[in-house]
Formats: structure tokens, C-alpha cells, sequence
């Protein structure tokens, strides 16, 4: 409440005509909400361009599949859609002027299209990894397939270096991420169990393949790939605290926002 009585001291006399001070108002003169570094153009729109590298080649997986059901059960396609919306997200965020995506959500994206890339180059393409997919793929399909496992991987891991700031990841990320994969394993086998024996890509991946692995090979392939994914969000985490700053602040993401989506 206003006292009633107006004060007759010279202090407060002299003061009364001074806008009162409201700490963390934003657009209030006397405190000016901090800027959250300025419109970055140049990572948006990498960022933008990503996004619709991923949904193009979604796009033409979508067109040349006869089953989508099948389609959008592999991780390929997941790991690229989370990826385009993460991407997307941060455009807008980079445009706009807004504080880059708490490190917990860019580092999992970029996680999730690493495996990605490297289980599809060195094991569902590599013969002599016994878990080889090849198989003949239209022109249509060799397109989709070369954008969502090498052009975004390779993108999202440049946008890491170049337009990321580093420091950001924190030890407590690498099993946290494991969340997704984990979860993966029994969508694979649920749905592969509600399919008839037999049927045309039962399971996504030769060594999810209950038929082909048997529960107990199904359970040594989780150990192995689990781990293997485990050391490379560790290597994520640590090769983040060494890596150099490869970009001025301009244009470059800032490691931490402000708000709940900060870590």
C-alpha cells in the first residue's frame, strides 16, 4: 500500500520523481533484460537446411515403401525425425535471437543420427559384419538412403563442431541418452511379435531378428551395441570438453539458454 502521509524528507523528496526499480521485468528501463546474444543467420539457416535434408529423405522413403508401417519402425527414420525437429526448433531459436536448446536435447539428436550412420555404414553395410542389409534399392531409394545416413550424420556432427560452443555436455548425458535406444529394443520385439512368422521385415534390423538370433543372441547383441553406444556418448561428452572454438560468438549456438528447456 502507498502511505498515506507523504514523506517531508529531502531524500525522499528527491527520489519520488525516479522510476522504481523492478529487478527482472523485462523492457523495464531501470532493468533491461539481458540479450540473449543477437540473431545468429548463419546457424540458422545450416540448421534449416538440415531439417529439410532429413524430412527430403523421409519424404522419398515414404514414397518408395509399400509399407509404412515398417517404415517408420526403424530407427533410421526416427532418429531423423527427431533430428529435423530438433534442427527446425533451433533455426527458429537462431533467427529469432532466442538462446540455443538446453545441450541434453542437441547432444541426444546428435547422438541418436550417429548411431544412425555408423551402425548403417560399418554393420548393416559392411558383409562381413554378419548383420548386412544389402539388398538392390531403386534410384529413389539409394537417394533417401544417402541422405539419412551419411548427409544428416555428417551434418549434424559439423553443426556440433562448427556452429556449437563447447563445454556443454555433461558426463550425467551419456547414460541418460541411452534412454531411447533401450526403449527401442522391446518395440522391436513387441511389434515383431504381433507379425506372423515370415512376414517381409518382421524386425528392422538382422540382430533384433528373434528367428534368426533366438532371445539369447538378441540379448548378447542389446550388451554389445548397448555398450558400444554407451562409449560413444561418452566420447561425445569428453571429446566436447577438448574440442576448440572453431567460429566466432556471432554466429556460433551458445552452450546454454535460459529457461525450463536448460539443463
Amino acid at each position: 500500500m502507498l502511505d498515506p502521509k507523504p514523506s517531508t524528507t529531502p531524500t525522499a523528496t528527491a527520489t519520488s520523481t525516479e522510476p522504481a526499480a523492478r529487478p527482472g521485468l523485462p523492457g523495464d528501463p531501470a532493468a533491461p533484460a539481458p540479450s540473449p546474444g543477437g540473431r545468429r543467420p548463419v546457424a540458422a539457416a545450416f540448421r534449416a537446411l538440415a531439417a529439410l535434408t532429413g524430412v527430403t529423405g523421409i519424404v522419398l522413403d515414404t514414397i518408395a515403401s509399400h509399407d509404412l508401417g515398417r517404415l517408420f519402425s526403424y530407427f533410421t527414420i526416427q532418429s531423423n525425425i527427431l533430428l529435423a525437429l530438433v534442427f527446425a526448433w533451433s533455426a527458429h531459436r537462431a533467427w529469432t535471437g532466442r538462446p540455443a536448446l538446453a545441450p541434453r536435447i542437441t547432444g541426444a539428436a546428435l547422438l541418436y543420427i550417429c548411431i544412425t550412420g555408423l551402425v548403417f555404414h560399418f554393420v548393416l553395410s559392411n558383409d562381413s559384419s554378419g548383420f548386412a542389409m544389402t539388398s538392390h534399392r531403386t534410384p529413389l531409394e539409394t537417394a533417401a538412403s544417402q541422405l539419412l545416413h551419411t548427409a544428416t550424420p555428417l551434418a549434424a556432427v559439423l553443426d556440433w563442431l562448427v556452429l556449437t560452443a563447447p563445454g556443454a555436455l555433461l558426463l550425467r548425458h551419456a547414460w541418460q541418452w541411452l534412454a531411447y535406444p533401450f526403449l527401442y529394443l522391446p518395440f522391436a520385439l513387441i511389434r515383431g511379435a504381433f507379425l506372423a512368422p515370415g512376414t517381409d521385415g518382421r524386425y528392422p534390423y538382422p540382430f533384433l531378428d528373434v528367428d534368426l538370433q533366438g532371445y539369447a543372441g538378441i540379448a548378447t547383441n542389446t550388451v554389445v551395441f548397448g555398450l558400444a553406444f554407451y562409449v560413444l556418448a561418452l566420447a561425445l561428452v569428453l571429446l566436447d570438453r577438448i574440442r576448440p572454438h572453431l567460429r566466432g560468438p556471432r554466429n556460433r549456438m551458445p552452450s546454454t539458454g535460459s529457461g525450463p528447456l536448460d539443463d
